[in-house]
């Protein structure tokens, strides 16, 4: 791909978002993936044809630090690869430059009505396949 859609966001940690051990819990990082596709996808004017209708089909995450409450992580998502009925995002979150998780989630181009895998229309591979880096707004 010559220039992959990606963009990075800026959250803070939140209470709601710590476990009992006072770090953040795991599922966070996972919150934090979806509000940075949703923001890539608005940006490259995609969300439209995209939300819901992109189930996950997998995800994984590896987890190199904790997170403490009120925490600056930037979290970057980027689009590595649209196969003909998928898609594949890398995930890295990171405070003050110091990866603290990084993964991968894939998502499949369904059909609303039927829920079946559907081939991506060009001009979405396009967009994510060429959209480059898009700026968070946020």
């Amino acid at each position: 791909m010559p220039d992959p859609a990606r963009v990075t966001i800026r959250r803070r940690v939140e209470w709601a978002q710590t476990d009992a051990a006072g770090h953040h819990h795991w599922t966070a990082v996972l919150h934090w993936a979806e509000q940075a596709e949703t923001v890539l996808h608005e940006r490259l004017g995609i969300a439209d044809r995209t939300f819901g209708r992109e189930p996950r089909a997998h995800v994984s995450v590896d987890f190199t630090e904790r997170l403490w409450f009120r925490d600056a992580v930037d979290v970057t998502i980027a689009v590595t690869r649209v196969g003909r009925t998928s898609a594949r995002y890398a995930l890295t979150v990171t405070r003050d430059g110091t990866p603290a998780a990084a993964g991968e989630l894939v998502t499949v181009h369904v059909d609303p009505a039927t829920g079946r895998p559907q081939e991506w229309p060009e001009d979405l591979r396009a967009a994510l396949t060429g959209g480059g880096e898009q700026v968070s707004g946020e």
